[in-house]
């Protein structure tokens, strides 16, 4: 008998055996260690590290950590002053970026407070990658004095234009924190210089994609990499600049940390990065409790993949029931297989972060604790949850609409709460409104980025004032739109009239929106320049007004072909009596121009010199009703040529003497009631109106993609046809290439010639 049981042990200890050499196999033999899902869809704190938990448990002195956590702080603002003064790329001198200092596990804990949230809100998905698969690798490793590069936005990240250094510090001997600086670098090897390329079919398309790799050993650049990135781009000059600047801005970062263990230990370190997030995630509990329970919805849509029209629909929903929030994105149009206009969850999730930090509640601390408490649901493979093939170059535009979906929903919650931390606001204007240009500098270069007036959005309208003007991008806060001198140095962009704001282009309401300005370019003095824009919004508005208050108005690309305003000039200098976008298309007083209105979604094309793209910066949507509005800030708006005497008259309602801008108040009072009554006999009972108005399914000739009447069901155009799919069955839409339907068209057309003519 124990023969049989000393054989059994002896074969299960085999087994055992042969398991665990399976495992080591299979482990040292990965084919490839692509995005981790158990990493990419895990947006909550990790759990406290065992050390965390016992220094917590003993208790911290507040009065300490409010120090320590004021002397990070101060660390952050400084390496980000570093790379905001010595930065090669736009985005980095303009305030695209950002430092930041994350736990020992990768937690995101704090940023400096003036940088992009969003680029640190993805930051700690890689940095959690390297601690899980190369901490322990013995062909990588991770010790004091490494340095991680990252860009590719499926292993975390906005897109793969921005660029991360990620430092580990240990004191000691022991890894404490991690350290990260990112920059918007712009050019990364796309096939459309800049690094934004609306023309990517593929992920392949993109340039360089990154995932998280040592580039740096004892402090040092290793050059062979640093080589090989910079013969993958167009501009080798920034990629090498900016890569020092990233790390030796880190470096300073990392000795100022030092100094604070060494002044009061590692344990003090620890413990207040711990205590940031966790008391930041416990108020947004009690914060989400205050709230009244119920379910509140958005639907928002993009108009275009930036290569044609496509009506993409955004649906948001958020319940609360006590201090759980559920933020649901079921039915929302689906994952495009060759267009680059798609975002992972993760990115979708960092700007998230970003729209509830910026537009909510601004009040608290930028850290990974503030989403964590919040369950996000969204359908596989939709255009927010993308597969990783999916191209992702221009994840902006679901991206932007991220940043402001919490406007209106969380405006209902927060409108009937006694104590509110910030002011009810509607949405702000969430296009990336600026050229991204490629080609030849003056100084014989080859560049490609992107213009720093994207940083000038109009601000949504508030509860109680206007919204400001131009206030920053919808992804940032403390953002520059740039000197226009300095541009014009560094390449052969000149502006004919930019930052003057768009007269009568405004959300309107009790209170307007901020507005945006006018950009007006061309290009001088090189031998092959061009222009592309990556912007939606051109037939359908893109910020939604509040309670009443109207969208912002759609926003076109105009352009000025086959003419050298530069010789015009020179022959005529009285040709063009000014650089406005509504003068200049009304008039056209360029004789021989091409001129043309065209949907703001431009792949690049060339510019020869001398002729003139006109884009225009957009207004948030305004809130109230627009009869509420005072008629003193009507005119005032008036004295400051900010909107027509049209419009006064005919949105607002206000009778006054145009001259003196004396407002006659009983005729106004007059005018608005009788407005008002005309309304109600407008009006139609909300069961009639729907019958006459909702339909079963899409109409046949717009091209829809996202659910109609049922969230399960997912409407999509592909290969110019009409699909429906199960919105857990996704598969995604392949658009046609217009050029080929365009060919097609030209073809059909001859050959009805031809047949006329036979």
């Amino acid at each position: 008998m124990s023969d049989i049981v000393s054989n059994g042990q002896a074969a299960e200890t085999q087994a055992i055996e042969g398991r665990a050499l399976r495992d080591k196999f299979l482990a040292d033999n990965t084919l490839f260690l692509g995005p981790d899902p158990e990493i990419m869809r895990n947006h909550s704190l990790a759990p406290r590290t065992a050390a965390e938990d016992a220094i917590l448990k003993a208790g911290m002195d507040p009065h300490r950590t409010h120090h320590i956590r004021g002397l990070i702080n101060s660390a952050l603002s400084e390496a980000f002053t570093m790379v905001n003064q010595m930065g090669a790329a736009p985005g980095a001198k303009w305030g695209d970026l950002v430092t930041g200092i994350y736990t020992n596990s990768g937690d995101l804990a704090m940023i400096a407070p003036h940088g992009i949230i969003a680029f640190a809100a993805c930051c700690f998905y890689p940095i959690k990658f390297i601690i899980k698969y190369w901490v322990n690798d013995p062909t990588v490793g991770v010790k004091d004095g490494d340095g991680f590069i990252h860009n590719d936005a499926r292993y975390g990240g906005v897109h793969n234009t921005d660029q991360s250094m990620m430092v580990p510090l240990f004191y000691k001997g022991e890894l404490i924190c991690w350290l990260s600086s990112t920059i918007h670098e712009g050019e990364n090897g796309a096939c459309e210089p800049g690094g934004m390329p609306a023309a990517a079919e593929s992920k392949y398309d993109e340039g360089i994609k990154m995932s998280p790799f040592k580039v740096v050993e004892n402090f040092q650049l290793k050059r062979d990499l640093v080589t090989f990135l910079q013969n993958s781009v167009r501009d080798p000059k920034l990629q090498l600049e900016d890569m020092k600047v990233k790390l030796h801005a880190v470096m300073r970062l990392r000795d100022r940390i030092v100094a604070i263990l060494d002044q009061y230990g590692k344990d003090a370190l620890i413990g207040t990065l711990r205590s940031h997030l966790e008391d930041v995630e416990t108020e947004m509990r009690r914060r989400i409790r205050e709230l009244p329970d119920g379910t509140t919805r958005v639907l928002q849509f993009m108009d275009s993949s930036l290569r044609e029209s496509a009506m993409q629909k955004v649906s948001c929903a958020i319940t609360v029931k006590g201090d759980r929030m559920v933020v649901d994105f079921r039915g929302s149009a689906p994952q495009f297989l060759n267009r680059s206009v798609n975002t992972n969850i993760a990115s979708f999730k960092a700007a998230l972060c970003t729209g509830l930090l910026q537009n909510v509640w601004p009040d608290l601390p930028h850290t990974m604790g503030v989403l964590s408490p919040i369950e996000i649901v969204s359908d596989r493979n939709s255009i927010m949850d993308a597969e990783g093939e999916m191209p992702q170059a221009m994840s902006l535009m679901p991206l932007f609409k991220a940043c402001v979906v919490w406007t209106i929903p969380m405006s209902k919650f927060n409108y009937s709460l006694p104590h509110r931390y910030s002011a009810i606001i509607a949405s702000q204007y969430d296009q990336a409104a600026t050229f991204i240009y490629g080609g030849l500098t003056q100084h014989g270069e080859v560049t490609g980025n992107f213009c720093a007036d994207i940083n000038g959005n109009g601000q949504g309208a508030r509860s109680h004032a206007d919204g400001e003007h131009s206030v920053s991008p919808v992804f940032g806060f403390m953002a520059d739109s740039g000197e226009h001198e300095i541009n014009e140095e560094d390449t052969p962009i000149i502006r004919l009239g930019a930052q003057r704001l768009a007269k009568d282009r405004i959300g309107w309401g009790k209170y307007r929106a901020g507005m945006g300005y006018e950009q007006i370019a061309t290009a001088r003095g090189t031998a092959m320049w061009g222009f592309m824009t990556g912007c939606e919004g051109s037939k359908f508005p893109s910020a939604q007004g509040l309670f009443g208050g109207y969208s912002c108005p759609s926003y076109q690309l105009m352009k000025i072909k086959g003419i050298n305003i530069f010789k015009v000039l020179e022959e005529n200098p009285n040709a063009v009596e000014v650089f406005d976008i509504v003068e200049l298309m009304n008039k056209q007083p360029i004789a021989g121009g091409q001129y043309s209105s065209n949907d703001m979604g431009m792949t690049f094309e060339v510019c020869n010199e001398g002729e003139i793209y006109m884009i225009c910066q957009g207004s948030g949507g305004g809130y109230g009703d627009v009869l509420e509005r005072d008629p003193a800030l009507v005119m005032k708006d008036l004295a400051e040529d900010l909107m027509s005497h049209e419009n006064a008259h005919d949105i607002y309602k206000v009778v006054y003497d145009e001259a003196s801008l004396t407002v006659n108040e009983a005729a106004t009072k007059k005018l608005r009631d009788q407005t008002r009554r005309e309304r109600i006999a407008r009006g139609k009972p909300f069961d009639q109106f729907c019958k006459e108005w909702v339909t079963k399914e899409p109409p046949a000739n717009v091209p829809y993609f996202g659910s109609w009447n049922d969230p399960k069901t997912i409407y999509a155009t592909s290969m110019g046809q009409r699909i429906t799919m199960p919105a857990d069955q996704l598969q995604g839409a392949f658009m046609l290439n217009p050029k080929d339907l365009r060919i097609a068209e030209l073809e059909a057309e001859l050959a009805q010639i031809k047949a006329k003519h036979a």
